[in-house]
């Protein structure tokens, strides 16, 4: 039986690159293949000409993915990957959601809303304040880690960039009341210190999935692989060798 890959979908604003700590700390630990792609409207695809819903990013992504894959979503991508996971649940051996948003309330719902709006104002000013919300001084992550999430960011078209973003900022809502119809083996993790993605909101999403494991990641905030990619990997790989043994027999 051939070996499900190991698919990584990243965040609102990056690209594949941004997981290339992860991959390397992944290798350290298992022969399954790796497979990364950039999400619509980033890195080496399309920009993004006009609004877009959860819907419409989760078939692109599948368009262009292993037929059976163990999927492996940040952020934005880890609602793709719920998304994916609910209504193409064939297409999933397992899910893992990392720094993942869940059912925001009213207040966490009108944070990312200025984050949008802001964005859309003020580009080059969002794209500061996320380096300094994601690398505090401390984090640990060098500075040419660092400066490439910068430049990736400053790279992106900022029309199709806001696309996304709005995707970003309402998925959850649209994913949220599905939930519960997930039935493939899931994990989350976020990092103890993300004030975006919280552990709350990992709690809530490991009630909401039947079975679903979570983890939080001490002293980490929303990078975790970036920040943390070698614990990361290892809870990954961990989950998916238990939940769905290692042969995928």
């Amino acid at each position: 039986m051939t070996t499900a890959p190991i698919v990584l979908l990243h965040g609102v604003g990056l690209d594949h690159t941004m997981w290339d700590p992860f991959v390397h700390a992944v290798g350290h630990l298992t022969d399954r293949p790796v497979v990364t792609i950039d999400l619509p409207g980033h890195g080496g695809q399309p920009p993004l000409l006009q609004e877009v819903g959860l819907a419409d990013l989760a078939e692109d992504v599948l368009s262009r993915i292993p037929q059976v894959s163990h999927l492996v979503g940040f952020s934005l991508g880890a609602l793709i990957g719920q998304h994916v996971a609910r209504f193409h649940p064939d297409r999933v051996a397992s899910l893992t959601s990392v720094s993942s948003v869940c059912r925001r309330t009213a207040s966490e719902a009108a944070a990312v809303s200025i984050r949008l709006e802001m964005g859309g104002r003020d580009f080059a000013g969002s794209v500061e304040a996320s380096i300094k919300r994601w690398f505090p001084e401390g984090s640990g992550v060098g500075p040419e880690l660092i400066e490439a999430t910068r430049n990736t960011l400053n790279a992106n078209n900022v029309s199709s960039y806001l696309h996304a973003y709005r995707v970003f900022a309402t998925g959850d809502a649209v994913i949220g009341p599905e939930l519960e119809r997930i039935h493939v083996p899931a994990f989350a993790v976020t990092g103890e210190l993300d004030p975006g993605s919280t552990p709350e909101m990992t709690r809530r999403l490991g009630e909401a999935i039947a079975g679903s494991r979570t983890a939080v990641v001490p002293g980490a905030r929303h990078m975790l692989p970036v920040q943390e990619a070698n614990e990361l990997a290892r809870l990954v790989t961990g989950f998916i060798d238990e939940s769905t043994g290692a042969s995928d027999a």
